[in-house]
């Protein structure tokens, strides 16, 4: 039996822990050299915090024919029951997990608009000469089934914008099977925008260019900044019209549809359960439980009568930790809901996401969020929210005594946060050991950079590249981020605290505290300006800008020649300003 007390202990060890990230070189381009083909998948909790691993495998040893290739159903099959209801059409689904559900396929001419060698060699095993190929295109868009897929839409329901929304599930997602690769893993392979299923509501099934160019690049650029995140495999575009009023406002253009494939461990969310709670199906909601547990989570035992205790107390200090990360890049998903919130606590459906430019606490990426409901600094009590929904959903499978124990393990959510979110602003800036003055110096320091609006990414950038003398004589020449802080009156204040904070640290030069900043701190992010900029040129067929970010994007941290000269380190052009992003997609 686990108690309370170990419980807490489980979370909080798990929480102090801080993996380094290895060392990366300068790159002068952003070539196939330049980035990475790193193996580790980004929801191994043994490898979140890698950035870059070179996979050295033998290309004679990948698939370099797509009829080799084979996805499997048949656990999901055997486990679960299947909605009795066949056929895409919209209905009330009952007493089970998925829908089966065939992908529409794109019209008009396909073209092969982004694909990730990193996932297609290092996760799929597949040669990526094989993407340039018609199948390819066909078997990634929906147009035809890979050998062993039995498609499927998974059913779900979820708390939007703060209110329970009922069901929802895939409306425009198709679930093709799980892949086991030769290193063992189990990969779930999903498509975006291939069509209607049951859960499509007044939808069409469609995804357009624009979101899912910003989903591939997203999804890629997580995982190198090593935020645990679904993968994206490859971007099909068609010709096919689209109708989308991007900003609810009655203006309606037609654009053109695209599909994502895109990977992950599990695409179970915390709606999963949700809706099985909700709808009185507890014998169906402890099979999902135990199915989850038994796959994804092998500490805990099986035969453990606290094992739902135990994996809901994971799951509370994977959250804190996945958010504390999104945190440390400046990152705001955007649509916080309870059905966009993984069970393994990984970064999944991006949408209207941002990653912040000037700090502000209350930056709001999506234009829907009225109420600034998900702003970037509210994620943390929105994580907390979501939690409870959790513990609301597990309600039916828990004891009288355990539910007032995952009551107490949820009151953990907040200093497990903000233990992780301590330890991760001291290693942004470089700091050793642990002094009493740090819980001042880190919130001056933000709350300079919100007064002076200076830009989140490349203040901290700035400071991992700076040497003690330049801070010393406030030399920020080309440091453009640093030179809007140093602006600021109390600025000379912090700069003395911060330069004998780091001067009383032993054995640690200046070459030592920048490298191990600059692992830490990346330089290129994926600000909503660059991906609106490959965007335009992506609806016009001209895909370049895409392959130079998704490059550059998966070696964040290291300074590229390329990134330079396309200005993806320098000040936001001013009509960055006037972007905006909303649920349409």
């Amino acid at each position: 039996m686990w108690s309370i007390y170990r419980l807490l202990v489980f979370a909080l060890a798990a929480a102090s822990g801080v993996t380094p990230v290895h060392l990366l070189e300068f790159c002068p381009s952003a070539g196939p050299d330049c980035h990475s083909d790193d193996d580790a998948a980004s929801t191994s909790r043994s490898s979140q915090r890698a950035v870059k691993s070179r996979w050295n495998g033998n290309v004679s040893e990948l698939i370099q024919d797509l009829d080799q290739f084979r996805v499997s159903c048949k656990k999901l099959l055997e486990v679960f029951p299947i909605d009795e209801v066949s056929g895409n059409f919209v209905h009330t689904v009952k007493n089970c997990i998925f829908s089966k559900s065939i992908p529409t396929p794109l019209k008009g001419p396909l073209s092969l608009a982004a694909v990730s060698k990193d996932v297609i060699e290092g996760i799929l095993d597949l040669d990526v000469a094989v993407t340039q190929s018609t199948d390819f295109r066909l078997y990634a868009s929906g147009g035809r089934l890979l050998p062993g897929s039995e498609p499927l839409a998974h059913r779900y329901g979820g708390h939007q914008f703060g209110y329970w929304a009922g069901q929802l599930g895939d409306g425009r997602a198709h679930f093709l099977g799980q892949y086991s690769n030769r290193k063992g893993e189990i990969w779930e392979l999903q498509l975006k925008g291939s069509g209607k299923t049951p859960y499509s509501r007044s939808g069409d099934g469609r995804a357009v260019i624009r979101s899912s160019v910003r989903e591939f690049l997203c999804s890629e650029a997580m995982h190198f900044l090593g935020v645990p995140t679904s993968r994206a495999a490859s971007l099909i575009v068609s010709e096919e019209p689209v109708i989308r009023d991007k900003f609810y406002n009655g203006n309606v253009k037609t654009e053109r549809g695209a599909v994502v494939l895109r990977l992950a461990k599990s695409w179970f969310r915390i709606g999963s359960l949700e809706i099985l709670s909700q709808s009185g199906e507890t014998d169906l909601l402890r099979k999902l439980l135990n199915f989850v547990i038994d796959e994804h989570f092998p500490s805990i035992s099986s035969n453990d009568p606290d094992k739902y205790l135990v994996f809901y107390s994971t799951v509370v200090n994977e959250t804190a930790h996945l958010i504390g990360q999104w945190m440390s890049v400046g990152f705001a998903h955007g649509v916080c809901n309870t059905d966009n919130f993984s069970l393994l606590s990984i970064t999944i459906d991006y949408g209207p996401f941002g990653f912040m430019e000037s700090y502000n606490p209350n930056f709001i990426p999506n234009t829907s969020d009225d109420e600034g409901r998900y702003r970037i600094g509210a994620q943390a009590d929105v994580g907390l929210f979501n939690l409870e929904k959790l513990l609301s959903a597990l309600s039916p499978v828990f004891t009288h005594k355990q539910q007032e124990e995952a009551k107490i393990i949820l009151k953990g959510f907040v200093n497990i946060y903000q233990m992780r979110i301590h330890q991760i602003f001291k290693a942004k800036l470089g700091l050793l050991g642990e002094e009493e003055e740090d819980s001042y110096l880190i919130p001056f320091l933000l709350q300079m950079m919100e007064d002076t609006e200076s830009d989140f990414t490349m203040t901290f950038r700035q400071l991992s590249e700076v040497s003690h003398l330049q801070l010393h004589n406030r030399n920020f020449a080309q440091m453009w981020a640093l030179d809007d802080l140093s602006t600021h009156q109390h600025f000379s204040d912090w700069l003395n605290m911060y330069l004998l904070r780091i001067s009383r640290q032993q054995n640690d030069g200046d070459v030592n505290r920048q490298n191990r900043m600059k692992n830490v701190n990346p330089r290129y992010v994926l600000r909503n300006w660059m991906a609106e900029s490959a965007i335009r040129k992506a609806e016009m067929n001209d895909f370049s800008e895409v392959e130079l970010l998704h490059h550059i994007l998966s070696s964040p941290f290291v300074t590229q020649e390329t990134a330079e000269e396309a200005g993806y380190a320098a000040r936001p052009p001013s009509w960055a300003q006037r972007l905006k992003v909303s649920c349409s997609s």
